[in-house]
C-alpha cells in the first residue's frame, strides 16, 4: 500500500498562504536528470522485488489457504479501501510535492487537514460497513472492511513524511521501508490465513504493514508529523487538492466498479475469479507504472515550465514504460490458461479466460496512469475531473450489460471497449491541449506495438506445435521475447535520450 507525503517546523500560525505555484522553471538538465534516473532506478527496484515477493503470497494462499470465495471477500475490501484512499487527505498531500519553496511552512496544516479528513471518512466507513457490504454482493465482508480501512486513518496521517520522500526523489530509502511492510504484512497474513481467519486475515496483515511504513517514514523524514492550522493554507490547500482528489477519486473507481458489478451480479465465487484474474493483469501495471509514477509527477512538475522539455520527457517516459510492458502482457495474454494453471492449480482456470482482455486493459491503463500524472503537472486538472467522469458514466452501464451477457469475461471486454475507443482518444487530445503532439506519443508506441504483434503471432503458432506443458512455454516464452528485443533495437536511442530530433 502506497503511504505518501510529510509536515515540518512551525505551528501554522503565519498568514502567508502559499499559492498555487507558477510553473516551476527546470533546473539544469543533468542535475535534475541524475536524480530522476537515480530515483526511477530505485523505484523500479523497490517495485520489482515487492511484486514478486507478493506474487509468491498470492499462490502461496490460492493454492494452500483461501478459495475463490475468500479472494471475494478479500476483494471487495479491497477495493473499497482503494476508493476511500484515492480521497481520503483531499488531495492536499499532493501540494507537499508539487508546490515551490519550502514545502515545511505548510505541511502542518497539510497534516491536519489529512488526519481529520481520514478519521471522519473512516467514521463513516465504519458505520456504514454492513451496507456497503451487502450491496456489493458480500456480506461478510462487512468486518474485513471494518478492520481493513483502518489503513485510511493510517495513510492520512503519513501523507506529509512520504510526501517529502518523494519530493526529495528519496526512492532508496523508501525502498527499505516498503521492504519492512513488506515482510511484516505478509508475515501476518500468512499466519491468519493458515490459522482459518479466512480473508481476515489480509485486513489485519494490511494494517500491520502501514503502521510499519507510517513510523519508517516518520523516521526517514524527521521533524515531519507535526500538527498546525492556518486557515489561509488551509483555502489554498484545499482549492489545489480538491479537484485532484474528486479526478482522484473518479480514477479508482473506474479501476474498481468492474469488482463491484461482479461481485453485486455474479457472486463471491465469481469475483474470486476474477480479482485473481485482474491481479495477474495488474503484474505488469504494478511493476512498471509504479516505478515511473513514483518520480513521474515529481520530475514532469520540474519541466512544467518548459512545453518542449515537457513534451520531450512525457515521450521518452511514455516509450519506456510502453516498451517495458508490452512483451509482459503480450505474455500472459497469449499463454492465459496454462500460466494460471501452472502457478495456482486447476481450480483456478476460469479465471484464464478473462485474463487476455484484462491485459489489454493494463496496457491502457499504463499510458493514461503517466498521461494522468502528465496533465495533473501542467495544471489541467479540471480536463482530468471531466475525463474521468466521462470514463465512469461510460463503463458502469457497459459493465452490468456485459456481465449479464458474458459473466466476467464480458467485463472485462466492456472494460477494453470503454477505455480503448472512449478514453484513449480524450486523453490524446488532452496532452495535445498540453503541448504534446501525437507524433511523440506514436513514436514512442510505435516499436514496442510492432514487437508485441510479432509476439502474439509465433506465441500462437508455436502453441499449436508444441502445446503448453512447462518446457513447451519456457522454449514459447523465450522465442517471442527474442522476437520482441529484435523488433525494439530501432529504439534505443530514443528511450535513451540520445536522438534528439524534434518530433511533433
Amino acid at each position: 500500500m502506497d503511504i505518501a507525503r510529510a509536515p515540518d517546523s512551525g505551528t501554522g500560525e503565519t498568514s502567508d498562504a502559499p499559492a498555487p505555484p507558477d510553473p516551476v522553471v527546470p533546473p539544469a538538465a543533468p542535475s535534475l536528470g541524475r536524480k530522476v534516473r537515480s530515483a526511477a532506478r530505485w523505484s523500479l527496484i523497490n517495485t520489482v522485488v515487492l511484486r514478486l515477493g507478493n506474487f509468491a503470497t498470492g499462490i502461496v494462499l490460492a493454492r494452500f489457504a483461501l478459495g475463490p470465495a475468500e479472494w471475494g471477500v478479500y476483494g471487495i475490501a479491497q477495493t473499497v479501501l482503494l476508493v476511500l484512499l484515492s480521497a481520503n487527505e483531499l488531495g492536499v498531500g499532493l501540494a507537499i510535492v508539487r508546490w515551490e519553496g519550502d514545502a515545511r511552512r505548510f505541511a502542518p496544516t497539510v497534516l491536519t487537514l489529512s488526519t481529520l479528513s481520514s478519521g471522519l471518512l473512516y467514521v463513516a466507513l465504519f458505520a456504514a460497513a454492513p451496507t456497503v457490504a451487502g450491496l456489493l454482493g458480500s456480506p461478510d465482508a462487512a468486518n474485513v472492511l471494518r478492520v481493513m480501512c483502518l489503513c485510511v486513518v493510517i495513510d492520512g496521517v503519513a501523507q506529509v513524511p512520504g510526501g517529502f520522500l518523494t519530493r526529495e526523489f528519496a526512492q532508496g530509502r523508501r525502498m527499505v521501508i516498503d521492504g519492512l511492510n513488506f515482510v511484516v504484512s505478509t508475515a501476518v497474513t500468512l499466519l491468519l490465513a493458515f490459522e482459518g481467519r479466512g480473508a481476515m486475515s489480509f485486513a489485519w496483515g494490511a494494517v500491520a504493514g502501514n503502521v510499519v511504513t507510517l513510523i519508517g517514514c516518520a523516521l526517514a523524514a524527521p521533524g515531519t508529523l507535526r500538527f498546525g492550522w492556518d486557515t489561509e493554507q488551509a483555502r489554498a490547500l484545499l482549492r489545489f487538492g480538491l479537484p485532484l482528489a474528486g479526478a482522484s477519486l473518479l480514477a479508482l473507481a473506474v479501476v474498481n466498479v468492474d469488482t463491484m458489478v461482479v461481485g453485486a451480479t455474479l457472486g463471491s465465487v465469481s469475483l474470486g475469479f476474477y480479482v485473481l484474474a485482474f491481479n495477474i493483469s495488474g503484474w505488469p501495471v504494478r511493476i512498471i507504472s509504479e516505478a515511473a509514477r513514483r518520480v513521474s509527477f515529481a520530475g514532469f512538475s520540474r519541466l512544467a515550465a518548459s512545453p518542449p522539455a515537457l513534451a520531450q520527457g512525457f515521450s521518452r517516459a511514455l516509450g519506456v514504460v510502453i516498451t517495458g510492458t508490452v512483451p509482459l502482457c503480450v505474455l500472459l495474454a497469449g499463454l492465459a490458461e496454462p500460466v494460471v494453471r501452472l502457478i495456482y492449480g486447476s481450480e483456478w482456470t476460469p479465471a484464464a479466460a478473462a485474463l487476455p482482455w484484462l491485459m489489454a486493459l493494463g496496457l491502457i491503463r499504463i499510458g493514461s496512469e503517466l498521461a494522468y500524472d502528465c496533465l495533473v503537472a501542467v495544471g489541467q486538472r479540471r480536463s482530468l475531473f471531466l475525463v474521468q467522469g466521462l470514463w465512469l458514466v461510460a463503463l458502469i452501464p457497459v459493465l452490468l450489460l456485459a456481465a449479464h451477457l458474458n459473466g466476467i469475461v464480458g467485463v472485462s471486454q466492456g472494460h477494453v471497449l470503454v477505455a480503448g475507443g472512449l478514453v484513449v482518444p480524450v486523453f490524446l487530445t488532452a496532452l495535445h491541449r498540453g503541448g504534446i503532439g501525437l507524433g511523440r506519443i506514436a513514436r514512442a508506441c510505435a516499436w514496442p506495438f510492432l514487437g508485441g504483434a510479432v509476439m502474439a503471432v509465433i506465441i500462437l503458432g508455436l502453441q499449436r506445435l508444441f502445446g503448453d506443458g512447462r518446457l513447451a512455454l519456457l522454449a514459447i516464452g523465450t522465442v517471442a521475447l527474442a522476437g520482441y528485443t529484435v523488433c525494439v533495437l530501432p529504439s534505443l536511442d530514443f528511450l535513451r535520450g540520445v536522438d534528439r530530433r524534434d518530433t511533433r
